[in-house]
């Protein structure tokens, strides 16, 4: 059983900054792609950076600059470092990553239950 669990999500002023962590658990051979997706009240969910085992980085238009993903392989842990926070930011963001459980099955997506940021005025 593969879990993945985020924290770090809060209330902050707009100009501030959060760091958002993922870990990943349970049986796992390998992970190959992480990312970020966050869903704003009465918005669809939308891609925010992704993050390839090798540290190959993308990232939404509207989060360049202010957003860097990174990941600790040996943790299993990918994290989003946000700066000059905006109230359009305020969602629910959501880990996902894609995970070999084994070394001959092929891989599958799996999601986070989410953690709430809040941007202020």
């Amino acid at each position: 059983q593969v879990q993945l669990v985020e924290s770090g999500g809060g209330l902050v002023q707009t100009g501030g900054s959060l760091r958002l962590s993922c870990a990943a658990s349970g049986s796992i051979f390998k992970i190959s792609a992480m990312g970020w997706y966050r869903q704003a009240p009465g918005k669809q969910r939308e891609l925010v950076a992704t993050i390839t085992r090798g540290g190959s980085t993308n990232y939404a238009d509207s989060v360049k600059g202010r957003f860097t993903i990174s990941r600790d392989n040996a943790k299993n842990t990918v994290y989003l470092q946000m700066h000059g926070l905006k109230l359009e930011d305020t969602a629910v963001y959501y880990c996902n990553a894609n995970i070999y459980v084994t070394v001959t099955a092929e891989s599958s997506d799996y999601w986070g239950q989410g953690t709430q940021v809040t941007v202020s005025s």
